[in-house]
């Protein structure tokens, strides 16, 4: 009997993601899965794709993201994710997470990356894994939950020091309750005010909370400059007593004297993975963006302002430019733009490409969507590695490419039957043009789509189409990390 499908993709390059050499064949899907690859031409379907000269790859995994309010508000903060042909975002990374914690007043820097208050209002994760079901997504959501978030509740706001035997108790104990009910890690953000103050062994014993399920460490490590090698060690350590595999977020070697420090990182990395379970995403860019922090400022380091709560018009300027216009010094000006968000140039191109070729290495935008002038990685990152990287820099080829984008992330976060297109997973798929696709989003203009991604879907359903936009779909699940 021949196979009836719901939708048949024709005559595409097939890029599998994992890394294996493309082919021209035919993808079918029925419901949310994938039930044939290769050729069927004996098939039909309710709805056929021609796709000759068009390529398709497993929808993109998005390995960190601040998402976790942009899946809950709709396509008009997911269209930046779905545009560039991305079906899963990873959310509540950095220590920064969305639940579990109710506020009545503006959070503490980072956590107001996800927004003011009228945000932090969800008890438990399950509250907020109950949101999501309720409100529907585009795109998959796989969730962290946050060290510093887990803190601010802990210790009652009072985070500029070393937790209590107490609170660290009742911050492993919300760890165990959010992975019971669908979260699929913990993250730290030892860089930040709110969590730096936080020992090794406060992380570790709260870290074990994962051992039990085998959740994931994800990490925004103490220093990514001068003690970049030790917070690797760090990071190491914490999971090895822990016994769970360690992520190190968006991995980099930051501030001129650092540049070129990536042989030595990913030396050590490269050790490390032969004695235990450790990876670590990237974004293609030698800037990055989180906020403001005035006592950090470097004159060397050129910084753009993202967003400002008291002078939001400063948004998108250079705040060198900010504080000759108030003739004062720079952190003078970043002091009266406070509460604000920046971007930062403080990695070197080579040290980017080193980084991004090593095989350990997975994509993740680290985009923060509701800044109102944004790193152009929200809007860009995914074309950008497969338009600018792979195919006319040649860093590596375009199979390689999907795969740190698919196949590799899945595996790692355990997502199981996640980015690979064959039979029995599930139908998460974008179509592009791979003589086309490309970034366009610039630091002076960030919300420009990406170029040559034509169709989107997840779990089998459509959720952009080019020249339309966002379908008004919202397939999105949430997906719980499964280890085997």
């Amino acid at each position: 009997m021949a196979l009836r499908c719901d939708l048949i993709i024709r005559d595409a390059t097939i890029y599998d993601g994992t890394g294996a050499a493309r082919f021209i064949g035919d993808v079918g899907v029925t419901g949310d899965r994938i039930v044939g690859v290769g050729d069927l031409g004996g098939a039909s379907a309710d709805r056929e794709v021609i796709a000759t000269g068009k390529a398709i790859a497993p929808g993109f995994i998005d390995a960190h993201t601040h998402d976790d309010r942009a899946v809950l508000c709709g396509p008009e903060c997911t269209l930046c994710k779905i545009s560039q042909g991305v079906t899963t975002v990873v959310v509540g990374n950095c220590g920064v997470s969305l639940s579990p914690l109710r506020l009545s007043k503006r959070p503490i820097p980072p956590l107001d990356l996800l927004g003011d208050e009228t945000w932090w209002n969800f008890d438990s994760f399950g509250d907020y894994a109950h949101a999501l079901k309720t409100k529907g997504a585009e795109v998959n959501t796989y969730a962290l939950v946050g060290h510093q978030t887990l803190r601010v509740e802990a210790m009652e706001g009072d985070v500029y020091r070393p937790a209590k035997d107490g609170e660290i108790h009742r911050m492993h104990q919300r760890v165990k309750q959010s992975l019971a009910e669908g979260a699929s890690g913990f993250s730290t953000g030892l860089y930040y005010p709110p969590n730096a103050a936080a020992t090794t062994a406060e992380v570790i014993a709260v870290a074990e909370a994962l051992r039990p399920t085998q959740g994931l460490y994800c990490t925004h490590m103490r220093d990514e400059a001068d003690q970049v090698l030790a917070s690797i060690e760090e990071t190491l350590k914490i999971g090895k007593r822990a016994g769970v595999q360690v992520w190190i977020s968006h991995h980099k070697c930051s501030m001129p004297e650092n540049y070129g420090r990536s042989t030595q990182t990913l030396a050590l990395l490269q050790a490390a993975a032969a004695m235990q379970d450790v990876a670590y995403d990237m974004y293609p860019y030698p800037a990055g963006s989180t906020v403001l922090m005035p006592d950090r400022l470097r004159d060397d380091v050129r910084v753009i302002i993202t967003w400002s709560v008291p002078h939001p018009e400063m948004a998108g300027k250079d705040l060198g430019e900010v504080a000759r216009g108030w003739n004062m010094d720079r952190k003078a000006a970043a002091e009266k733009l406070l509460p604000a968000g920046a971007i930062t140039f403080q990695m070197d191109e080579e040290d980017v490409r080193r980084i991004m070729a090593h095989p350990l290495s997975v994509i993740g935008s680290d985009g923060i969507p509701h800044d109102a002038h944004p790193h152009p990685r929200l809007w860009g990152t995914f074309p950008r590695v497969l338009g600018f990287y792979a195919r006319q820099l040649g860093l590596f080829s375009m199979e390689t490419a999907v795969h740190k984008m698919t196949g590799r992330t899945a595996k790692l976060f355990g997502m199981v039957d996640r980015g690979e297109i064959r039979e029995g997973a599930f139908a998460d798929l974008v179509l592009f043009d791979p003589h086309t696709v490309i970034d366009a989003a610039t630091f002076e203009e960030p919300k420009l789509p990406a170029l040559g991604i034509e169709q989107v879907w997840a779990n089998g359903v459509a959720t952009f189409a080019q020249g339309k936009g966002a379908t008004g779909e919202k397939p999105g699940r949430l997906i719980t990390r499964h280890k085997s």
